[in-house]
């Protein structure tokens, strides 16, 4: 059974590798790029001082957003053979929609972000969450109704 494309899961994964990008860009740019998308200053006086966390954080970050586009690609047909894709999709649905929702209660655990760190991205992350999740259901609908 050939899979319909699932467009909604295609922007999730378009998304999620701008995001890498960004995050990839903090790393070779340095620390005006960590201050221009409001990681805040220690961030990016680390960065400056070519301290290892900064690097070691937003790699990990990089890293985890090109698997999540990985299984977006997964669920909308275009690769195939990762694990537990459903599940997967599920959860990082999840991630990233707590993660928009939540922003109020993380922002007294890093002070150092700015108010538009926060605000941009937790609606950045509600945006590509409600991809992942309508893209989501909608190739369960796919699958059940060819079932």
């Amino acid at each position: 059974m050939e899979l319909e494309q699932n467009n909604y899961l295609i922007a999730a994964a378009v998304c999620c590798v701008l995001a890498a990008l960004a995050h990839a860009g903090c790393i070779l740019f340095g620390a005006d790029w960590y201050r221009f998308f409001g990681a805040g200053e220690a961030m990016a006086q680390m960065a400056e001082k070519k301290l290892w966390y900064p690097t070691v954080v937003t790699a990990g970050i990089t890293a985890v957003l090109l698997i999540w586009a990985a299984y977006a690609l997964a669920g909308a047909g275009v690769l195939s053979g990762l694990p537990l894709t459903r599940t997967a999709l599920i959860l990082i649905s999840a991630v990233f929609l707590l993660r928009g929702l939540a922003f109020v209660w993380l922002m007294p655990k890093f002070p150092e972000n700015s108010l538009t760190f926060w605000w941009v991205s937790s609606s950045i992350c509600l945006v590509i969450g409600s991809l992942f999740a309508i893209g989501t259901v909608q190739r369960w609908q796919v699958l059940s109704s060819s079932a």
